[in-house]
């Protein structure tokens, strides 16, 4: 018999039609007792989440395998209390997020959206634009060193950018460590947010922290919206008290604040961070992966 698989979140069409081939598929949330018994793993991601209710449901559980790098719609206290591991993409999609999170660092920093409309409008013929910012010896704090992070600071080093950051614990690899969120914001002229969403991490760019960023500083955001107070964050772009924001992810997706939408020192991208046709597919093939890992008894490629 196939071992059993509850799926929350369908993978990219191939590979759902491989883990089809290889599992008994379940996609039902409410299953019967019988077949809820027979589960193994559930793919979900951090939208569809898999809360302790389903959890308890599931006696034979033995992994959680996300299709998202976002994690916080899973209870993962939950799964910790039974041992269960948890696994998500994040070293596949690690490379696209970074690339985009510098397309907004530049575009927030040079101003892409005053270039772009000062031609447009025929502005150019009147004169000529007032002079930009060097990005070169500027300092980039990094909210989140993780796998995501790490790439960032690779790119930002190219462009002559400084790396500091802060996380929960000091890493190696040479960057600079900072204790805190608000010594980070006071040290950097751009700070990018790259942490997991969820009640830990909600509000955690708050006022004192875009304070301490400034009215030069620029803040870019391709984690989550709940991890910046996005009524702190449009007061203080509103009052000048900060100079910018590139953001990929805001609050009440697909249709964020008006408020936040009509400032003109805001660029915005539709959560497009890893949305390319290779990266789902890489982060597809992840889960497919740790799930033959899990039934193979090898150790599992990306357990969070």
């Amino acid at each position: 018999m196939k071992p059993a698989v509850l799926v929350l979140q369908p993978l990219s069409s191939a590979r759902q039609a491989e883990l089809e081939s290889l599992y008994e598929v379940h996609r039902a949330e409410a299953l019967p007792p019988d077949v809820a018994d027979r589960i193994d793993a559930v793919v979900t991601d951090g939208h569809h989440g898999l809360s302790s209710d389903q959890v308890a449901m599931l006696p034979r559980l033995r992994l959680v395998a996300s299709g998202s790098a976002g994690l916080e719609g899973i209870d993962r206290g939950a799964l910790a209390a039974r041992g269960i591991p948890l696994t998500n993409p994040a070293v596949a999609l690690a490379e696209e997020v970074a690339d985009v999170a510098m397309m907004l660092l530049l575009a927030g920093w040079k101003d892409l959206r005053a270039l772009d409309a000062f031609v447009r409008t025929g502005e150019w013929g009147r004169g000529e634009f007032p002079l930009g910012r060097a990005l070169a010896g500027r300092t980039l704090g990094i909210l989140g060193l993780g796998t995501i992070g790490v790439a960032v600071a690779k790119r930002a080093e190219a462009f002559g950018l400084r790396v500091a950051y802060h996380s929960r614990h000091e890493k190696p690899g040479g960057y600079a460590y900072e204790p805190t969120l608000l010594g980070l914001a006071e040290r950097s002229d751009i700070l990018m947010v790259i942490v997991p969403g969820g009640a830990e991490t909600k509000g955690m760019v708050d006022a004192a922290v875009l304070e301490a960023l400034g009215p030069e500083g620029l803040l870019v955001n391709v984690a989550r919206g709940t991890v910046v107070d996005e009524p702190a964050l449009i007061a203080a772009l509103e009052s000048g008290r900060l100079g910018g924001a590139a953001l990929d992810v805001m609050w009440n997706e697909p249709r964020p604040d008006p408020k936040l939408t009509a400032l003109p020192n805001v660029v915005l991208t539709p959560h497009v961070g890893s949305a390319t046709r290779e990266t789902r597919d890489a982060m597809s093939a992840n889960v497919l992966a740790n799930l033959r890992a899990l039934f193979a008894g090898e150790a599992l490629v990306s357990e969070v």
